[in-house]
């Protein structure tokens, strides 16, 4: 397939923007965090393109994939840790994005400059070829050298054409079984830095599913279920778009518990290190040229 570039570069600035949006929102505590993800992919609509997967804001220990339910009550506390993810795309051309505002420790946070500085590490050594052995290395060590451990079972992923999670994995490790990055790749790159042992868990209930494969007739959907299905593209949707596209929180129930029984959506729970570790990540998706590598979701300065 044809990559278009042009796309991709729009995805990545609709994608950053949001993520800056976001970012300024959660720097006031006692803002709803629910608030926070509703106005990131309001702000991804607004410049043309779509959310690529609901927007998630994970606190303290919790790592990734916490997205509100509908009506979440959860709002930003004094001394939080806040990982803000989002995406885009622009007819299906996928970027993704993450950054942390740290409540606590502030704009000097360790622990955020620990995740930051491995992303920057990273991408400096990545180009076709590279191994990513090499580049997890990056993120270890730059984490490890500032006295906190990698998550070592979360990881970078490549993206593609309506596709969030694809080929190769980009380790936050030096795994020694890592690919090389090849020429017209777009990867995600997302070290994630913790002051616990590095290792997280599912834990939680899940706000965000995704649909395993196209729907068929035989299936035997009702019709509104079956277009809802249809409007998540086969990305990642939330419990809360469901809701939209149904009309009530009842008929969202009743379908999320039909799909599941059909075995046609996956879950995707929090994921979680023990109460009272903190954890940060910031993320950028790159293009790998033929002589180096892109960041796609770099706001000018």
């Amino acid at each position: 397939m044809k990559i278009d570039l042009d796309k991709l570069r729009e995805s990545g600035r609709i994608s950053a923007t949001a993520l800056a949006h976001g970012r300024k929102m959660l720097l006031e505590v006692g803002t709803r965090i629910e608030d926070v993800q509703l106005a990131v992919e309001a702000k991804i609509r607004e410049m043309g393109g779509e959310p690529c997967f609901p927007a998630q804001v994970s606190r303290n220990h919790i790592a990734a994939h916490y997205c509100s339910p509908p009506g979440d009550p959860t709002v930003v506390q004094p001394n939080d840790i806040l990982k803000l993810d989002c995406g885009a795309h622009l007819d299906g051309w996928v970027t993704d994005n993450a950054t942390t505002v740290d409540h606590r420790d502030g704009e000097g946070s360790l622990l955020c400059s620990a995740s930051k500085m491995a992303l920057q590490n990273a991408i400096a050594v990545m180009g076709p070829g590279v191994s990513l052995t090499e580049v997890g290395h990056q993120v270890e060590s730059t984490i490890t050298q500032l006295g906190f451990q990698p998550v070592r079972n979360l990881c970078g992923h490549g993206v593609a054409r309506y596709t969030i999670h694809c080929a190769p994995s980009v380790p936050n490790y030096a795994d020694q079984k890592a690919s090389r990055l090849k020429a017209g790749q777009t990867i995600a790159c997302e070290p994630f830095a913790s002051d616990g042992r590095g290792m997280i868990d599912v834990d939680g209930k899940a706000e965000v599913f995704m649909l395993l494969r196209p729907v068929k007739l035989k299936d035997n959907l009702p019709k509104d279920v079956a277009d809802a299905m249809e409007a998540s593209t086969r990305l990642p949707f939330a419990r809360r778009d469901l809701v939209r596209w149904l009309g009530s929180d009842k008929r969202c129930e009743e379908a999320i518990k039909l799909l599941q029984k059909k075995k046609l959506i996956d879950d995707y729970p929090p994921l979680c290190e023990k109460p009272g570790v903190r954890i940060a990540q910031f993320e950028h998706t790159i293009f790998i040229h033929e002589d180096g590598a892109e960041v796609l979701t770099q706001l000018p300065e």
